[in-house]
């Protein structure tokens, strides 16, 4: 098959074919916890714009407050949210905040819970893409435990998962058509 004729197959307002790479404008995850114990859900949507990417949703479920929220290296959940590896950091650094420059692709910060348990998020970011080497597309999104200490907690585990505690949600990152 040669790339003329997949090229008008490919054509949606979502998806465009650009020489043999497939370009996606947006990209969606729905998270839980597995094994059905924390009770948190949501619906989150990565959208490419020309600044980056924006991440928007709804986490529910969760105690009020702030709950660290990275994007892991796997997109398995064959053992639960564990087996969704560590942070996304293909580049090796240190854990940071979402506006440090040297930090894991993956980290993006908190999200905060209201009293009622939701928590709305709209994050823009110029390191996480949907497509090349920092595509999140197969990979798993983390809803934490606790609060994400952005690297400066100075705990022992502070530099490489924000000291953010257990993982209560999670999915794997998928196109929307």
């Amino acid at each position: 098959m040669y790339m003329r004729d997949i090229e008008p197959l490919c054509k949606t307002d979502n998806l465009h074919l650009l020489g043999q790479g497939l370009l996606f404008k947006q990209a969606t995850v729905y998270v839980d916890d597995p094994a059905g114990a924390s009770g948190v859900t949501g619906n989150i949507t990565f959208t490419k714009t020309d600044s980056g990417v924006t991440v928007s949703g709804t986490v529910s479920g969760l105690k009020e407050g702030k709950h660290g929220f990275h994007i892991h290296a796997l997109g398995d959940l064959s053992g639960g949210c564990t087996s969704t590896g560590g942070h996304f950091n293909p580049t090796n650094l240190t854990h940071g905040s979402p506006d440090d420059k040297n930090r894991h692709i993956g980290d993006l910060g908190n999200i905060v819970a209201d009293a009622s348990g939701v928590a709305k998020i709209e994050i823009s970011d110029t390191l996480i893409d949907l497509e090349g080497e920092n595509s999140i597309i197969g990979r798993g999104v983390v809803v934490h435990e606790g609060e994400d200490d952005l690297g400066k907690g100075g705990y022992e585990d502070s530099l490489t998962t924000g000291h953010a505690g257990g993982r209560l949600a999670c999915g794997v990152v998928g196109i929307l058509a």
